[in-house]
């Protein structure tokens, strides 16, 4: 495929930040807040464009990070800085917040409106996923009296025919959007103004508002896109250069799992049978749980009296 929109510096952007986000120290809350001092310092020097290539390329979890591992938890939280900062490119003020649970992961304010967010990634080997992955429940109670919430996604991993994370979406006053739509609201605060990106942001809460409750994805879909498109004439270019960075973006995150999975492969093919064993028994890690079953006592309970 060749590349018209995604730029190869965002590309090397990408792959830097994969094997920085492996750099860990062991300690969540310094690389959490060195992660997020890092980005905010690059995204400083390098301008809009290095937002842009983290927004266009961050919603697909690397597929060597192992499942719930330190590497995992800090990429969620690479992807909270970087909607934390788009909003700020919009001149929304914005903070990653450091509650780990029953909490919203995003706060801003503007001079007129208020909302939480919350950004999602999702390796692209995963095949099952349900409406409770969007946490659009939970995001409605987790709003703390502000009148909006916005779940932030990959667009290539959103329902696409019926889901009721649409539904729950309209009822519960969350605005599903994608990375592609911030990508465009961005983009539209640098040559035209923040003060308008923050009113087109506004009247997008509204429109989720006004639509009557619907599984249907299209319904959903089509009101969100024609506000945005129809907002100024000008933002149909950027729409659809951002449709064309959408498509390189799932291009290019399937290479970059496609090989490191067929290297994997290899590597398992080219293992004696003990080898073999052994990294079966550390996949299944039958140790830890024979030394769980191990430490199961009487705790003498039933010895009070």
């Amino acid at each position: 495929m060749n590349l018209e929109i995604i730029t190869p510096q965002q590309i090397q952007q990408r792959q830097y930040w994969i094997s920085e986000i492996s750099q860990l120290s062991g300690n969540f809350g310094a690389d959490s807040q060195r992660l997020e001092q890092e980005i905010t310092s690059e995204i400083t020097r390098h301008g809009v464009s290095s937002l842009i290539g983290h927004l266009r390329l961050c919603g697909a979890i690397p597929e060597q990070y192992g499942h719930d591992t330190s590497e995992e938890k800090l990429y969620s939280k690479y992807t909270d800085v970087v909607i934390a900062q788009a909003y700020a490119a919009m001149g929304i003020t914005s903070m990653v917040l450091k509650e780990r649970a029953d909490a919203a992961d995003v706060e801003c304010v503007t001079p007129r409106y208020s909302f939480v967010a919350d950004a999602k990634a999702f390796r692209l080997s995963r095949t099952a996923k349900n409406q409770k992955d969007f946490k659009v429940q939970a995001m409605d109670g987790w709003k703390k009296g502000k009148p909006y919430a916005m779940v932030v996604c990959p667009v290539y991993q959103l329902p696409s025919r019926t889901s009721q994370i649409y539904q729950q979406a309209i009822t519960r006053g969350v605005r599903i959007s994608t990375y592609t739509h911030l990508s465009v609201l961005v983009r539209y605060a640098q040559y035209e103004s923040r003060d308008r990106s923050i009113d087109l942001l506004q009247d997008i809460f509204k429109t989720v508002d006004t639509l009557n409750p619907s599984k249907i994805a299209s319904i959903y879909w089509q009101a969100i896109n024609r506000v945005m498109i129809e907002f100024d004439p000008s933002i149909r270019d950027v729409w659809i250069e951002e449709k064309k960075a959408s498509s390189e973006s799932i291009y290019l995150d399937r290479e970059e799992a496609l090989q490191f999975l067929a290297s994997e492969r290899e590597i398992m093919m080219k293992l004696s049978k003990e080898e073999a064993i052994r990294e079966i028994l550390k996949s299944s890690k039958i140790d830890n749980k024979i030394a769980s079953v191990r430490s199961v006592s009487d705790n003498s309970i039933l010895s009070i009296q």
